[in-house]
């Protein structure tokens, strides 16, 4: 396999960009990703039996079904991140490993479901919350220790957008390759 087709089974929408300069109508895009999110890997995974839940997406990637519990960790993390955000002058976040946590048994072995239904009620809250966030908080900022940077709540939003729709994509181009 190239390394072009490595990459595009790794970022199948492209890899994350933060657009600094975005306005009203990409925040609200944003803000719609994340609702949606929820039922759009619903639909993904709909069907799918064990044995393709536990198909990774490409070579040394992860399982489907341990992308769907990920991006059920990821998204309480990121909840919580901007909570801080909103309620905390430019706090330290805690960073988690991933790649350690994809590996722990529920990540690997419980039901999708688990994870879909607690995404949906995440979400739920979640882009209430965004939704109330007045236009001056996008600014407000998390410090992330391991990457050494300053998040915003724009710069989080961005990157959840695209985070949900890219892992939705690692399922449905997965499912789209194996025909099923």
């Amino acid at each position: 396999m190239t390394e072009t087709e490595l990459e595009t089974l790794r970022y199948p929408i492209g890899k994350f960009s933060f657009n600094a300069e975005a306005g009203k109508k990409e925040i609200k895009q944003w803000i719609a990703d994340i609702e949606e999110l929820p039922s759009h890997l619903r639909k993904a995974v709909v069907g799918l039996n064990d044995k393709q839940l536990d198909t990774p997406y490409r070579e040394g990637g992860w399982t489907v079904r341990q992308v769907v519990h990920h991006l059920a960790d990821s998204h309480i993390n990121a909840y919580i991140r901007i909570k801080f955000a909103l309620t905390e002058e430019h706090p330290t976040i805690k960073p988690y490993k991933e790649e350690k946590w994809a590996e722990l048994d529920d990540a690997k072995n419980l039901p999708v479901e688990v994870s879909l239904s607690l995404l949906e009620s995440l979400h739920e809250r979640w882009v209430y919350m965004l939704r109330k966030i007045a236009p001056v908080d996008y600014e407000r900022t998390v410090f992330h220790p391991d990457s050494k940077r300053d998040m915003s709540i724009k710069f989080l939003m961005n990157l959840y957008s695209w985070h949900s729709k890219n892992h939705t994509a690692h399922i449905t181009s997965l499912r789209k390759r194996m025909k099923w």
